[in-house]
């Protein structure tokens, strides 16, 4: 008699009781990158460094933006970008490592297991953490999140986002500081013509400050001119 073989579905966590913690600076950085992205750029995506301690917390304390190309189906990375900006931090702080990476918008999107399959290539168990630059409901969502492989039997299927606990920890002046951050990234942004018309609006008020500046030197000089040529014995 044949005997029926179940085949079961496994969930297996790439770490177990793992956390993280941001500092304030790495929010900080992330969001200008955001503002200074190019034109065509939906979001900014980067490297996370930081150092891993012995209970398994993972301190974030620096990052860089990462260019790449974007679209429905893929994701390209400038690798040689990507590892000319670790060796230039890793001089400055040799023991910053990379911990994972992020992407600015809310939560998990399309394309991330793509990105995170690399930097899993470059670190072991990397973080991926998302910051909200959009500011939803006027909060600042910030997430973290590991991958959770996802087996039948002793074959791999996918990998799994699964949230972990975050801490944003700020001294008073650092919150104020986010305070005002959060403040200016939720403001409207002027469009392109808006930006161009204020652009040739201080031209123009910074040519009249010159012109005004070279009229009254030619003053200056035409009465000094008068005044030696009628008063110099």
């Amino acid at each position: 008699m044949a005997t029926n073989e179940q085949s079961v579905l496994q969930f297996f966590p790439s770490t177990t009781s793992l956390t993280a913690k941001v500092h304030p600076v790495v929010i900080f950085n992330i969001c200008d990158c955001y503002v200074r992205r190019p034109d065509q750029a939906e979001r900014v995506i980067g490297t996370l460094l930081g150092s891993v301690s012995a209970d398994g917390t993972v301190d974030i304390r620096n990052s860089y933006a990462v260019p790449h190309n974007e679209s429905s189906d893929q994701v390209a990375l400038d690798i040689d970008y990507h590892h000319n900006m670790l060796l230039s931090h890793q001089k400055v702080n040799p023991k910053e490592v990379i911990v994972g990476w992020y992407s600015t918008g809310f939560g998990v999107r399309a394309g991330s297991a793509l990105i995170h399959d690399f930097y899993s290539r470059e670190v072991q168990n990397p973080i991926h953490m998302t910051v909200d630059t959009g500011f939803t409901n006027g909060e600042a969502s910030i997430k973290a999140f590991v991958t959770v492989n996802l087996s039948l039997r002793d074959q791999q299927l996918a990998a799994q986002f699964q949230e972990i606990p975050l801490d944003l920890r700020m001294v008073e002046a650092e919150r104020v500081g986010f305070d005002i951050l959060k403040t200016r990234m939720v403001e409207k942004v002027p469009n392109d013509l808006e930006g161009m018309e204020t652009s040739m609006e201080r031209l123009l008020a910074l040519i009249d400050d010159i012109y005004k500046y070279v009229e009254d030197v030619v003053v200056r000089n035409l009465c000094l001119s008068f005044w030696f040529q009628f008063y110099s014995p």
